[in-house]
């Protein structure tokens, strides 16, 4: 299975802060979003737009700081659904980002330890 992690991304950032600081940025990534996509799900049936889009930004944003391009991209994907109020479009796309962020949590666990 191809990497979910983009190494050459992985590496600058270790290189550029300190890897402790990254093991926490890590750490804090893989506790909160698993909360954020069960909250995306709340939201979803909320049908509380604004809520889900800053939820997928977060996800976006956080997921690009470690290379994980494709979690990031999908995370788009649904912010961009919200921000245009068609979140009855998501629920697949849902899906699949809880399953990429699995195997990209997976990947950041043996890259950080």
């Amino acid at each position: 299975m191809p990497s979910k992690i983009d190494t050459n991304t992985f590496d600058s950032l270790m290189q550029m802060t300190d890897p402790g600081f990254v093991s926490q940025l890590v750490d804090t990534f893989l506790e909160d979003a698993p909360k954020q996509i069960r909250d995306m799900r709340t939201a979803l049936k909320d049908g509380d737009h604004e809520t889900f889009r800053r939820l997928a930004h977060s996800i976006k944003s956080n997921a690009a700081t470690f290379g994980a391009f494709e979690l990031s991209d999908l995370a788009r994907d649904l912010e961009t659904l919200a921000k245009e109020s068609r979140l009855d479009q998501v629920a697949g796309s849902l899906g699949a980002l809880e399953a990429t962020f699995k195997s990209v949590a997976k990947e950041l666990r043996d890259l950080t330890e």
